[in-house]
């Protein structure tokens, strides 16, 4: 079973930068799509972007377009979420999750999430 756990998050000026992480324990993560979703409170899970298993292709939230990059390291077991010119709306909490494909699929084995502030 793939468990996911998220790191990297903290608290930053606007403007300034973060770069999360995913890690898969448990079974390799190295065959699927890897997701990375936000959730500020009140607010619905929003998708950041989504990653295919090679990390040949992505796909990203409008709003994250231009600013944000995934990526993946398969000899890590790790997918990245490199985040630029953050905004006070970036805020939210950040989770990765798993599918068979990068177009279509149920999402799953969700991590706990980090928590990112971008301050004013």
């Amino acid at each position: 079973q793939v468990q996911l756990v998220e790191s990297g998050g903290g608290l930053v000026q606007a403007g300034g930068s973060l770069r999360l992480s995913c890690v898969s324990s448990g079974r390799t993560f190295s065959r699927n799509a890897v997701g990375w979703f936000r959730q500020a409170p009140g607010k619905e899970r929003e998708f950041v972007a989504v990653i295919n298993w090679s990390g040949s292709d992505t796909i990203y939230g409008d709003s994250m377009k231009g600013r944000f990059t995934i990526s993946r390291d398969r000899s890590k077991n790790t997918v990245y979420l490199q985040m630029n010119s953050l905004k006070p709306e970036d805020s939210a909490v950040y989770y990765c999750a798993v599918r068979d494909n990068i177009y279509g699929g149920d999402w799953g084995s969700w991590g706990q999430g980090t928590q990112v502030t971008v301050s004013s």
